[in-house]
């Protein structure tokens, strides 16, 4: 058999994947023959073990040699216990069930008189042990913790701190023995025990603090910062020197800890704030090496209880920072001001220009992370010059840059604007830079804006218009192009004229005809553009005085009659229908008002609003959807007095200002329910009253029931059947007890039904599901409303923000008034939310139960 030498040489050799796999299994089939041999030669077997890790190595498996690196173990000689302890780090890990055969070994080796056989059974025990493992062997490492000899009592801190993560129980037998590690001199077991305290304090807190570690190590935070100052103060110690420092692997550690100890106590971060500052001035920044241990003492500086002026410190070590050459350290940088920005944004606020520098960085990691940075610096002060930044990069930014970039652009502009004109010229520019990445709700809020101010719709018309005549490629220049020439196309030709490089040039009838017809007729005219053209199209034949003109467009509708999409055929033949009635088109093509701007936070209602913002966070979580929330879902009243408000949301047939049945089903408020005539007349087999109900079935074509028939078996009955099949049957219903259906799938937003039943209630569990793979989701919410036979609670949801693939949920019960619950729900959802940041959505949905 060959050397592990001269194997390596025969796969170093191989010119081809085929001539290496040859080796490798050749070799492979010897290594088993020589196992199957049982030699007691430890030679030969370590020379079979040393190959089965060079094997490991190249990816190959190995697992045919676990049992050999045990029999190393049981060897007395060390050369033989050294390689079966690395071969059972490398080919064994904590699942495999041949480990429980290594815990006698390391048992015996734990006690052993050589000081490296000890430590190599630490070293083992730290990489591989298991819950079992740990629980086993935890007393001999306590013990070993106390030793005289560093070299095993660094080892076994290390150790311990793999077992205190697998098991948190143990980690009170430790805490004694981790406060003298603490203190001790060595440098090696000081580093160790750093390392394990660190360790068992961030454990402590991830675990909410029960069981008050970090209150056990704080009273020895004074000792840790004299060893600091040493350390800072020190001139040149060739012992752990790097470059000029003194153990800045050790003054990391220390500085890490303190940051844990100081957290939320503003006692020990008083303790810790003249250390941080002499660290923070005194530490070389030409170095590497110094800027490690600069970069620890900023997030230490950021996180505990510090001064204003110590923070202020800190971002300005993080300024410096990004005008290093250093792409890592300039990442970096960025990266904690982000963090930083909401806590200091004044401090940042200084480094702006040095942050909008990184923008023209040839990293793309570096561009992403300013970026991001740039957009949380905008305030009312400085909007008009970052935006100009952030537009000229617009121009020249990376293709995945530029739909975030738009979105971001748009709420700023919209929420920091100095005056709507400003607002208006940013929206034009970002449409002519970068139209096709721009997302509806960002265009639908520059049109409300146009539509909303008067004294603009002149100006955005001619600038739109000397923008499309330039430039056609881009989507939301056309669309917005299209709605405000189609809605202001004779305050357009009303002007006469246009700037286009200060030069004033002529608007023509005929020249806008021309530029619809370019675009319909070019490459960029997709569905929605199209859609967009030929409204706009039929609005301006009632803009314009020229009959020809007016000729040419109905001309133009008439070609997109038989256009192969059905909405734009559609919509080309009811346009074109209106030709033959001048007055009627006039009419409805009237100039439209201006919309309605309806914040998300008004949704709710004002009531509403009020009264919950008087309650804390978790209670507003807990409480339920009120009355008013759902009036205002349904259009209603928020104002009316809670005792009508009550007795329509609960189905109670009393007279009262507003019927949600009818507003939920859009019909007049106004119309008279009868008080009398109730379901028990249904019941009794008379005939169906006279009301709101007949003329609620006229609004689905249904027909009323014959009479003799009970309100529980004719579908008929169902107020609401005419969004979906009649109602099935109750040993239909049994059958769907525990199902999930879908109740909405869009941009990523998944929510599922899982309806159960009962003679008294149906429950319903809501989960939300975000789908996405990198945006999330906030401020998600769900109101729902049922017909006036049935009662509906509603629980808030568990949680309005959804991460990535993450879930929540929701309850809701419906019960009937008289009766017993609906054998098929009926639901008008209203689902809003969040995605990534931008403006909220809100969709109204109808949700029948499948049969």
């Amino acid at each position: 058999m060959s050397s592990l030498k001269q194997f390596i040489r025969n796969v170093r050799a191989a010119k081809t994947i085929a001539d290496e796999r040859a080796v490798v299994q050749k070799e492979s089939a010897a290594i088993r023959a020589s196992f199957r041999e049982e030699s007691n030669n430890s030679d030969v077997r370590r020379n079979n073990v040393a190959k089965l890790l060079y094997l490991f190595t190249l990816g190959e498996r190995t697992h045919f040699g676990q049992i050999e690196c045990l029999k190393l173990l049981a060897s007395p000689r060390f050369a033989d216990k050294r390689l079966g302890y690395l071969g059972t780090m490398l080919l064994l890990d904590e699942n495999q069930e041949v480990l429980t055969l290594v815990t006698n070994s390391l048992k015996n080796d734990l006690n052993h008189n050589n000081q490296y056989v000890v430590g190599l059974a630490l070293c083992t025990l730290g990489n591989i042990a298991s819950v079992e493992m740990s629980r086993d062997l935890f007393p001999e490492v306590e013990t070993i913790l106390a030793s005289s000899n560093p070299y095993i009592r660094r080892k076994a801190a290390l150790c311990a701190m793999r077992i205190c993560r697998k098991v948190p129980d143990l980690q009170e037998h430790f805490i004694d023995k981790a406060k003298l590690l603490l203190n001790d001199r060595n440098h090696g077991v000081l580093l160790s025990g750093l390392t394990l305290v660190v360790s068992m304090c961030e454990a402590d807190e991830e675990e909410g603090g029960e069981q008050g570690i970090v209150e056990m190590f704080r009273p020895l935070t004074g000792s840790l910062v004299k060893v600091l100052k040493g350390l800072s103060q020190s001139g040149y110690a060739p012992e752990h020197d790097v470059t000029g420092i003194t153990d800045p692997f050790l003054q990391v550690k220390i500085l890490r800890l303190l940051r844990v100890l100081g957290r939320g106590d503003v006692q020990v971060s008083e303790q810790i704030n003249d250390i941080l500052a002499q660290v923070a001035t005194n530490t070389e920044s030409s170095k590497n090496v110094g800027n490690s241990i600069l970069y620890e003492a900023v997030l230490t500086i950021l996180d505990i209880e510090a001064d204003s002026g110590l923070r202020v410190l800190g971002v300005n070590i993080l300024g410096k920072f990004l005008t290093n050459k250093d792409n890592n350290i300039r990442y970096v940088a960025l990266n904690t001001l982000l963090k930083v920005v909401a806590i200091e944004p004044n401090a940042v606020q200084r480094h702006r220009n040095t942050i909008l520098d990184c923008l023209r960085d040839p990293d793309i990691s570096i561009r992403r992370r300013a970026l991001d940075l740039s957009f949380t610096l905008i305030n009312e002060s400085n909007v008009r010059v970052l935006i100009r930044e952030l537009l000229a990069f617009l121009e020249v930014a990376d293709t995945e840059f530029k739909s975030i970039m738009t979105t971001q652009i748009g709420i700023a502009a919209d929420q920091y604007a100095p005056n709507k004109r400003w607002h208006a010229d940013t929206m034009l520019r970002v449409l002519k830079l970068a139209g096709n990445y721009v997302k509806e709700q960002i265009l639908s809020s520059f049109v409300r804006l146009i539509a909303t101010t008067p004294e603009l719709q002149t100006y955005c018309a001619q600038k739109l218009y000397a923008s499309l005549r330039d430039d056609i490629s881009q989507e939301g220049l056309n669309l917005a192009g299209a709605w405000v020439i189609g809605e202001y196309g004779d305050a357009l030709i009303r002007g006469g004229s246009y700037e286009e490089e200060n030069l004033v040039k002529e608007v023509r009838e005929s020249e806008i005809v021309d530029l619809f017809t370019a675009i319909l007729n070019s490459s960029y005219s997709g569905q929605i553009v199209t859609e967009y053209i030929i409204t706009a199209t039929i609005k301006l034949t009632t803009r314009m005085q020229d009959a020809a003109q007016v000729d040419r467009l109905r001309r133009l509708l008439l070609n997109r009659q038989t256009d192969l999409d059905v909405e734009v055929q559609q919509r080309s033949v009811e346009y074109g229908n209106l030709f033959g009635y001048d007055e009627v088109r006039r009419g409805v093509l009237e100039r439209m008002p201006p919309p309605e701007i309806r914040e998300e936070h008004r949704v709710l209602g004002e009531a509403s609003k009020k009264r919950h913002s008087k309650l804390p966070a978790a209670k507003k979580k807990a409480s339920q959807i009120t009355e008013n929330d759902l009036l205002d879902l349904m259009g209603g009243d928020s104002t009316m007095p809670a005792s009508e408000s009550s007795a329509i949301i609960n189905g109670n047939q009393h007279n009262a200002s507003a019927d949600l049945l009818a507003d939920i089903l859009g019909g007049d408020n106004t119309m008279s329910s009868p008080v009398e005539q109730s379901s028990s007349q249904l019941s009794n087999g008379q005939a169906r009253p006279q009301g709101n109900m007949n003329s609620i079935m006229d609004l689905f074509d249904s027909q009323p029931s014959g009479n003799g028939v009970s309100a529980s078996a004719a579908p008929s009955n169902d107020i609401l059947s005419g969004f979906g099949s009649p109602a099935p049957a109750p040993q239909q219903t049994q059958q769907s007890q525990g199902t999930s259906h879908t109740a909405y799938n869009k941009n990523d937003l998944f929510l599922i039904f899982t309806v159960q039943r009962s003679p008294q209630a149906v429950q319903v569990l809501a989960r939300f599901k975000n789908q996405s793979a990198f945006e999330s989701f906030s401020a998600v919410n769900l109101q729902a409303a049922v017909p006036k036979t049935q009662k509906l609670q509603l629980q808030a949801i568990s949680s309005a923000e959804l991460e990535a693939g993450g879930d929540a949920t929701q309850q809701m019960r419906v019960t009937g008034v008289n009766g017993p619950p609906p054998p098929r729900l009926r639901l008008r959802l209203k689902v809003t939310y969040a995605k990534g940041g931008t403006a909220p959505t809100t969709e109204q949905v109808d949700w029948s139960e499948p049969t």
